[in-house]
Order: structure tokens, then C-alpha cells, then sequence
């Protein structure tokens, strides 16, 4: 049974076996993302799920635990789901896994076993946006298939502010040990006669953030993005958005320069040393709104927008941001539900969507009216 520790002192990490022998660093998340999709879930999303996980696993924490958990720290707990029976419309999660994002006291107490994961004390827990000092694998449920999705979940938590803390996970059975080691967990050697297994990550050179790729007479024809910092970049942006929205799709000149683009921060992207593409990011108090999505026609068959998408929801978690909104018309819904965008729901249904992100992952973005992609 694909599971980890369910929240007793006693219960122990029991994961499936993984038919490949790639480690997390090494799996082809693209890949596996045509296959599955993972999400923050909601409280109405998450409740089937958990009452399956829990008549399998014994030990799980409570419901209200969970939820007071992931409400601390909302990055504790992601669903697992078939792409192919995930839609935006009808959220459901057929797997999970949990997480426990354990400040410096928590740590300890982990590794001198005086931690009590099936209620876990908030005293150790690190909330949202501060850096744990160890993340503890603490509930996995991931039936059959669903086990595939799981490496998409390891990557969440490989975000700057993740990125270099060790994992720390409990086997308790022979298969559950060969899967740990399959995906890169070790035995704490320090820790002799315990069960403790780690996954190192050591501070890895800083790695370019998405939104700050673009280096001019870089590579012939490479896609990269940057954020807007001079007025030549703002003239670039409204070249490109007066060629996609009021050449291409006839829009008013009134309702695509709204007079908001001086209060908004910007990204542009590039094919070779060619403005392609922009992005506007809106930052309110608490959340990012995400507009003015355009690509130039000649350059829609690359990647470009689902850079510029990437790189505007990696900034506003950056800078803290976990809901993201905005609108897009109606025939670009599947493009948005590939990050995890999802229609809100009671909505007037006009020419657009209105999405919102649930972390999320995924987060949320949206186009403007006529987007360009």
C-alpha cells in the first residue's frame, strides 16, 4: 500500500516500489506531468480522499489535524490526480502526499524521536514563507497509479525556499526501503540503530530564476524571459501588445492601455534577441492578478507563454504571493489548466474565465481579453 508515516509515533513510512531506478533529481517531470496533476487541494477536495487513506492506513492523523497543519503552512500538503480525469471544474484529489515542515526545535525532536507526529505540536512547525529547518515526509497516499505522480510532489517543494533542506522520511517495510533508496534516501549514518532515512540536498549553486534568463547575444533563437527595468523594455512590451491585441484582434486602443501598466510589474520575453512575448503582474494585498498574456503570432509555436506563465507565478511566490487571479477566454481554459488554474466557482460566465490558482501550485493566472496565445 502506497503509504508513509500516518501520523503516529509507532507508525512507520511504508512507500511504493518504483519500477525505474531514477532518483528525484533525475526523473522527467515533463513527462510525468502529461500524466498527472498536483494541486493544493481545498477542504471539499481533500475530504474523500482522506477517508480512504485513512481505512488503509492506521495511525493517520485526524482531519483536523491535517487541516490545521496544512492551514499553518498550506506548502504541507499536496493531491495527486489523473490528468486525464482532473478537470478545473469538478476538483477531485486521488492521492496525496503530507508534509512536515519542521522548524530548528522540530528537527531535534524528530531525529531524538520526541516528536509527536500524530498531533503535531504548531511550537516546531514552520509556517508559511519562513524556511524549515527539515521537511518530514509524514503522510503518503498514492493507490496504484497515482504512485507515478509522486515525483511532482518532491518537486513543489524544490523552490528556493525548499531547495537545499533535507528530507527526512521513516520506512516500515522492506518495500517502502527499497523504494526510499530507489529515489535517493539514505540511512542516517549519525543516527546508528535509528530508522531515520534522509535525502540530502546540499546548497546547490544558485540557480537563474525563470525571470531573469534573458542575456543579450545570447543564444540564437532561445526562449528567455526577464523583468521589465528601463522604459526601452516598457516601449518593447507595448510594441508587442499593440501588434497581438490591437493589430491582430482588433482591440481598443482604451481597453488594452487601461491606464494601470505604471502600477504593475512586467515581464518580457525573448526568442534570440527578439522581444516575443509579456506578461503584466498586478501585486494587491493578498494576492497577484495576472494579466496581458501575449505572443507574437510568429513565435506561438514555441514554449514562450508557458515560460512567461512560469515565470510570473515563480515571482509572486518569490515575493510570498500563494493566490493568483485574473481572466481568459473561454476556449483558453485547458491552456490555464495546465498550471493548475481552475474557473472560480458562481461565476457570470461572459467572454472570459476567471481563474484562481489554489497552491498552488500550482497558484493562478489569467490573459487579458484576447490573449495573444
Amino acid at each position: 500500500m502506497p503509504a508513509v508515516d500516518g501520523g503516529s509515533q509507532s507508525q512507520k513510512t511504508s512507500l511504493p516500489v518504483s519500477r525505474n531506478s531514477k532518483t528525484l533529481g533525475q526523473q522527467n517531470l515533463a513527462k510525468i506531468s502529461k500524466r498527472f496533476v498536483v494541486f493544493n487541494p481545498s477542504v471539499s477536495a481533500f475530504h474523500d480522499v482522506l477517508g480512504k487513506a485513512s481505512r488503509t492506513i492506521k495511525g493517520l492523523a485526524g482531519s483536523g489535524d491535517v487541516r490545521r497543519v496544512a492551514a499553518h503552512n498550506p506548502d504541507c500538503l499536496w493531491a495527486i490526480a489523473c490528468r486525464s480525469r482532473h478537470s478545473p471544474k469538478e476538483i477531485r484529489s486521488e492521492g496525496f502526499v503530507a508534509f512536515l515542515m519542521l522548524n530548528a526545535a522540530g528537527r531535534e525532536r524528530l531525529l531524538d524521536h520526541t516528536l509527536n507526529t500524530s498531533v503535531p505540536n504548531q511550537e516546531f512547525l514552520a509556517a508559511q514563507s519562513e524556511k524549515p529547518a527539515a521537511i518530514y515526509v509524514w503522510a503518503l497516499y498514492a493507490p496504484g497509479i497515482i504512485a507515478g505522480g509522486i515525483p511532482l510532489v518532491f518537486e513543489k517543494i524544490s523552490s528556493p525556499l525548499y531547495k537545499d533542506v533535507t528530507l527526512y522520511a521513516r520506512p516500515a517495510t522492506d518495500s517502502g526501503q527499497r523504494f526510499l533508496k530507489t529515489i535517493g534516501f539514505v540511512p542516517d549514518s549519525s543516527r546508528e540503530g535509528r530508522d531515520i532515512y534522509t535525502f540530502p540536498r546540499c546548497a546547490p549553486i544558485p540557480a537563474t530564476p525563470i525571470y531573469d534568463t534573458y542575456h543579450p547575444g545570447g543564444v540564437p533563437k532561445g526562449i528567455s524571459v526577464t523583468v521589465a527595468h528601463s522604459l526601452e523594455d516598457i516601449f518593447r512590451i507595448m510594441s508587442v501588445r499593440s501588434a497581438v491585441y490591437i493589430g491582430g484582434q482588433r482591440c481598443p486602443y482604451e481597453e488594452e492601455f487601461d491606464g494601470n501598466d505604471f502600477a504593475a510589474t512586467h515581464l518580457l520575453g525573448y526568442v534570440g534577441n527578439e522581444p516575443a512575448g509579456c506578461l503584466r503582474l498586478r501585486f494587491f494585498a493578498s494576492f497577484v492578478k495576472i494579466e496581458r498574456l501575449a505572443v507574437r503570432s510568429e513565435f506561438r509555436t514555441t514554449r514562450l507563454a508557458f515560460d512567461l506563465v512560469r515565470a510570473g507565478i515563480e515571482l509572486g511566490r518569490v515575493k510570498g504571493y500563494r493566490k493568483f487571479y485574473g481572466h481568459a477566454q473561454k476556449r483558453l481554459a485547458n491552456f490555464w489548466g495546465r498550471f493548475g488554474f481552475r474557473p472560480l466557482e458562481n461565476k457570470s460566465e461572459f467572454d472570459f474565465f476567471r481563474f484562481r490558482l489554489y497552491r498552488n501550485g500550482h497558484g493562478s493566472c489569467a490573459t487579458s481579453p484576447g490573449s495573444g496565445h
